[in-house]
This record gives C-alpha cells, sequence and structure tokens, in this order.
C-alpha cells in the first residue's frame, strides 16, 4: 500500500479544514470532523487503500488495516500538521463536539441490551411458530396435527416448554445483558433476573415488612421492570466497590447489592415500571386498533428510513411485551413484525430489481447476495450497498412496503413469535394468517421490483453511468500483495481457551459486517494469547492488544484482543514478541488480564479475522461451542 497517498486521499476526501483530530487503533483511523456533509463519501469507496467507513459516538472512523493503519496516520498526521491524540483523548474531544441526543441516547441503550438477546428470542420464537403449526386447526384440515396424529402430542409438549423458556424468564436474559451494558457483576444481574421470575410469586397474596402490605406479583416476561432493577442494581454495585475496604468488598458487595435492590424491586421499582409497561402496551395497541390498516401502510412507509436511524433496534423490547400480552388473552399480537417483514422483502425485491439492470460486475455481485440477505430480513447491506447508493431503489421499496402493510393491517395479519424477517417469516405468523402473510409478501416483492426495474430502465444512467475518469498514478509503486502459496486449506488454531462466537455477533461493525475480512470470535476464559499459526510478527502494537501475523504459507491473520481495548493503552495487558519476530504455532505471544479489563467497563472478546480473505475461495469455522488455545478454529480454502 502507498501509504502517503492513501493519507493524502483520506485528506481530500474528508476536507482538510473540516478535520478536527485523528487517533489510529489496530485497524481504523478515527477522525473528528466539522461537518460530516462535507465527506467525498465515493471518494473513499472507490479507494482501494481503504476497506470500509462508519460513524459512531461522534467519530468518523476509516477502516484501512492492521499494519498499515499506523504508516496512514503518520503520513496524515504529518500532512495536517494535527497533534497526535489518544483514542481515549479523541473520545473526549468527540463529545464535546457532539450535542446530547437523550432519545438517541435512550434507543442506544436498548440497542445495547437487546440486539446480543435477539438469538435467544428468535429461537424462542421459531420454537413458539412450530408449536402453533402443531396445535392449530383448519391449517392442514379441520384437526390440528397433534390431533390428527396424537404420537406427537408429547413433541408438541417438549416444544412448547422448549418456546415459552425465552420469554418466561425474559427478566434473567434481560438482568444478564443489562448488567452488562450498566456495568455490574453480570451474574448478579442474572440473580435480579431470577428474583423477579421466582416460582414463588406466582401464588399472588401480599408480604407484610416494614410496616407495609407489598403485593406480590411474578414479572416473567417483562422487560421494563427488569431493565429498571438491574440498572438499580448498578449503582449499589458501583458506590459499594468504592466505599467498601478490599477486605470487605468481595463478600458485603454483592450481599448488600442483592438486597437493597430486591426490597426496592418489590416495594417500588417493580409495580410501579410494570404498570408503566402495561400503559405502554397498552397505548401501543389503542394506536394499531384506531387507526388499522392506514395505521400500518404509513409504518410501512417509514419503516427502512427508521432503520437507517437505528431506532428499530428499540423494537424488540415492545414486541416481546405484544407477543407476552397476546398470549396471555389480550392484545393485538405483533404487528411491528409483519409490517419489518413487509419492509425488508421490498427493500430486497428493488436491489433485486438493481442485479437486472446492472452492467457492472462488482454490483451484480454486491447485489445478488445483499438482495438474499434482505428477503431472509438482514438488509443492511441492500440499504447501505446497493439502494442508498443508487438512491432511486430505496424510494421505489417504500412503494411496495406500503402497500404491503396496508393488505397486512386490513387482513389483520399479525405475529405471535419472533424469527426472521423476511420471506421465512411465515414460521412466527399465526397459522390462521400464514396465507395471507405470504400473499402480502408477495405483493410486497411484486410492487418494489416492478417499480424499481421500470424506473432504473428509463433512467438507465443512474444504475450504469459513463466510465469514470482514470485514477491517477501513485506517486510510488505499490507492492502486489503476495496470494497465499498454500494448495489446501491453511488452518488457524485458536489464540484462547473459552467459547466461539460468530464474527456477525460481535458487538463492532467492523468486525461483525467483516469489513477486515472473515473469521471469528472466542469469548475467553484464559488470558494467555497463544499464536494461531507458524509465521512472522507483522505488527506488534504498543498498546499489546492486538497483533498482526502473516503465516508462512502467506495466510495473513489478525488477533484483535477486546472491543475498544485500545483505550487502556496497554495496562492489563504483556506482550512476549516483537514485530518482525517469527513463532510457532501455539507460542505465547502475551498475556490479557481479563477480570481487570472487565471491571474496567470493556468486553474482552478475541476476534480473529483473516484479513487476506478475498485471497481465498473460502473461510469454514471448524469449531463451535467451548475450544481450547491450540485448537483448530477456521480453514482458509485456497
Amino acid at each position: 500500500m502507498n501509504h502517503k497517498q492513501v493519507a493524502t486521499d483520506v485528506i481530500n476526501a474528508v476536507g482538510r479544514e473540516n478535520l478536527v483530530a485523528a487517533a489510529h487503533c489496530a485497524t481504523r483511523l478515527r477522525l473528528v470532523l466539522k461537518d460530516d456533509e462535507k465527506i467525498n463519501q465515493a471518494a473513499l469507496d472507490a479507494n482501494d487503500g481503504v476497506k470500509g467507513t462508519f460513524k459512531t459516538n461522534g467519530q468518523y472512523q476509516i477502516i484501512i488495516g492492521p499494519g498499515d493503519v499506523n504508516n496512514v496516520y503518520d503520513e496524515l498526521i504529518k500532512q495536517t500538521g494535527l497533534q497526535e491524540v489518544s483514542t481515549d483523548d479523541l473520545k473526549q474531544i468527540a463529545a464535546k463536539n457532539q450535542k446530547f441526543n437523550p432519545v438517541m441516547a435512550f434507543i442506544k441503550l436498548l440497542s445495547d441490551i437487546f440486539v446480543p438477546l435477539i438469538p435467544a428470542l428468535v429461537a424462542g420464537g421459531l420454537l413458539m411458530a412450530l408449536n402453533n403449526v402443531l396445535t392449530a386447526t383448519d391449517l392442514f384440515g379441520p384437526k390440528s396435527v397433534i390431533q390428527m396424529y396424537p404420537a406427537l402430542k408429547g413433541l408438541e409438549q417438549m416444544v412448547a416448554v422448549m418456546s415459552a423458556a425465552p420469554y418466561v424468564f425474559l427478566p434473567i436474559l434481560v438482568g444478564i445483558s443489562g448488567a452488562k451494558r450498566f456495568g455490574a457483576n453480570q451474574f448478579l444481574g442474572a440473580v435480579v433476573g431470577m428474583m423477579m421470575t421466582a416460582p414463588a410469586l406466582a401464588d399472588g397474596g401480599t408480604w407484610h415488612a416494614f410496616g407495609l402490605n407489598i403485593a406480590i406479583q411474578s414479572y416473567t416476561g417483562q422487560v421494563i421492570p427488569a431493565l429498571a432493577a438491574v440498572y438499580l442494581l448498578s449503582i449499589f454495585e458501583k458506590w459499594l466497590h468504592k466505599k467498601l475496604p478490599a477486605a470487605v468488598d468481595f463478600t458485603f458487595t454483592p450481599l448488600i447489592s442483592v438486597l437493597l435492590t430486591g426490597f426496592l424491586t418489590f416495594i417500588v421499582v417493580g409495580p410501579v415500571m410494570k404498570e408503566l409497561s402495561d400503559w405502554l402496551t397498552d397505548g401501543i395497541v389503542w394506536v394499531y386498533s384506531t387507526l388499522g390498516f392506514i395505521g400500518t401502510g404509513i409504518f410501512g412507509a417509514v419503516y427502512s428510513p427508521i432503520v437507517l436511524t437505528g431506532l428499530h433496534q428499540s423494537f424488540p423490547a415492545i414486541e416481546t411485551q405484544l407477543i407476552t400480552a397476546f398470549k396471555d388473552g389480550h392484545g393485538a399480537g405483533d404487528f411491528i413484525f409483519v409490517v419489518a417483514s413487509m419492509a425488508n422483502v421490498a427493500q430486497g425485491a428493488a436491489t433485486t430489481a438493481v442485479y437486472f439492470l446492472t452492467k457492472d460486475q462488482k454490483m451484480k455481485g454486491l447485489s445478488s447476495s445483499a438482495a438474499i440477505s434482505a428477503l431472509l430480513g438482514i438488509t443492511e447491506p441492500a440499504l447501505f450497498g446497493v439502494n442508498l447508493k443508487l438512491k432511486f431503489p430505496f424510494f421505489c421499496a417504500l412503494i411496495g412496503s406500503c402497500v404491503a402493510a396496508t393488505l397486512a393491517g386490513l387482513f389483520h395479519v399479525i405475529a405471535v413469535s419472533m424469527g426472521s424477517a423476511g420471506f421465512i417469516g411465515f414460521l412466527s405468523i399465526d397459522a390462521h394468517s400464514i396465507p395471507l402473510y405470504l400473499l402480502c409478501e408477495v405483493v410486497s416483492f411484486a410492487i418494489a421490483f416492478a417499480v424499481t426495474f421500470l424506473y432504473g430502465k428509463t433512467h438507465h444512467q443512474l444504475v450504469n453511468p459513463g466510465p469514470a475518469a482514470p485514477a491517477p498514478a501513485p506517486a510510488e509503486p505499490v507492492a502486489a500483495a503476495a496470494a497465499p502459496t498454500a494448495t489446501t486449506a491453511s488452518e488457524i488454531l485458536s489464540p484462547v481457551s473459552g467459547t466461539v462466537e460468530a464474527l456477525s455477533q460481535v458487538n463492532d461493525a467492523v468486525f461483525s459486517q467483516k469489513m477486515m475480512g472473515d473469521g471469528a470470535a472466542v469469548i475467553p476464559t484464559d488470558g494467555t494469547i497463544h499464536a494461531p499459526v507458524t509465521g512472522t510478527i507483522t505488527v506488534a502494537y504498543e498498546t499489546k492488544h492486538a497483533y498482526g501475523l502473516t503465516a508462512d504459507d502467506g495466510t495473513e491473520v489478525l488477533i484483535h484482543v477486546g472491543l475498544d481495548t485500545v483505550n487502556l493503552k496497554g495496562q492489563h495487558f504483556t506482550t512476549q514478541v516483537a514485530q518482525g519476530q517469527h513463532v510457532n504455532a501455539g507460542e505465547i505471544l502475551g498475556t490479557a488480564d481479563l477480570a481487570a479489563i472487565k471491571a474496567a467497563g470493556y468486553d474482552p472478546t478475541v476476534m480473529v479475522v483473516i484479513t487476506n480473505s478475498n485471497q481465498y475461495q473460502a473461510i469454514e469455522p471448524l469449531a463451535s461451542g467451548t475450544v481450547n488455545a491450540g485448537d483448530q478454529l477456521l480453514a482458509a480454502q485456497a
């Protein structure tokens, strides 16, 4: 990579006078800008040295890659004259330049807590959908499946138990995820959730304590009371950690925190928040009942724009309340899921139309994969990679979404569980409404595809613009990247012991969207970091939180310990290797104090990324569940 040229291109794209401050981490430039509207995004997207861009928390981040980012940053500082700052300092500068938006801050809070829970809720939702198929009448005949085949009764009962678990014990899940977000002990958060779903609460009655008559009520399936309780726990725990001497802190902080949280939850917080939760659910149902199909049509027209703001991340908190209320025999069911499905399919249809319209092979490849993803319920690749880039497909899709959502509201199509908001979402729909749901999905696809295709045909220059001007020759020759020499699969070992997690589940856009390359993540149980391949250390950061290695067969591997742990400036990390050193697979690279990292409020998840993934036919996972350091983790098929 020509680092000087890439730095120059970045400066020209964001604007020299637009730069306020700059820092870098293991993979990306982190910039604070005066005005994001002045960014030449097209220039950055077309730059081969830039792997991706995104904005978060007032920072505009440009993904360059391990090793290269250091040199590009040095050139950027040299050319602009900006003062070098740490990522921690940059965060403070960004906070000063960013207006506080309490609504968006609350949405982000809900997102941070509920996004990690979605796999559990979806699993329970799809199991619930399977149970609906087994028990619904008039679906395959006048009788239900288990009535026609009594031998399946036991299977249905087991599925019913499995499907109910994530929703009945939802406060436990919220307690764990909420405690992590609020900086409390996650196991104490789980204890608070367990208290709120204890079987002893189900019988009701009254407690007489402190001169008060305290109504006994269960909080199974409740979200808002659990959120409030775990937030209360975090306040007590943090305060006690600061006030109690180390000799008694370990024993008495958990005791006092749980005791105070329990008392206040059962006496005040739980009842008040449960009432608030009921008001919220009843209010949403009232709006739906009052506006009917007109309301769902409007919602369908604005759902995709809502996704762009991130506000949709708060919907699972509302949907779980709607589903729980419907199971209890009242409420309107989950109409939000239905609208989301119509919107997602419409965006996928528009992207499909782009595939047939464009002659650009890169856009064809992107639109084909993004369309499939959107039709299955994940629209970000379609939205940001295709439809918003071309603009008109995004707005054409809104027409299809609006019409289909209107029909769904008119037919009273509702979901009774959570799932994948796309064509396969029929599994989550009330069994009697599945045919109508599929009809609405077909309408959404047909209208969005037709409008996009016809508009694109008459405005072909929007999809197939004329050839771009040739890029200027680089100031100095760029060395061609060495292709992997392996003729078989290259195996990458796990650098740590722990639990394997899909890279897409990591709470960082750069890794989850695989901007740096494909790979896997491991939630570590041991802080010793081992070499995943035999090769050369190409990058050894001063902050000791990341390593870049080039295997002897040409595979380039990045090990990144924790999220945003660059802010720790090397604290809680040690290293035993230096750049240029040759290591053997399994050799110790360094250590990380996992307990201290967690206590400092950082996620210690270890990312293992093959940064030259595009030179391989496929990156395949070799492990799931628990792994030990040195176990096979990935295979790169050459």
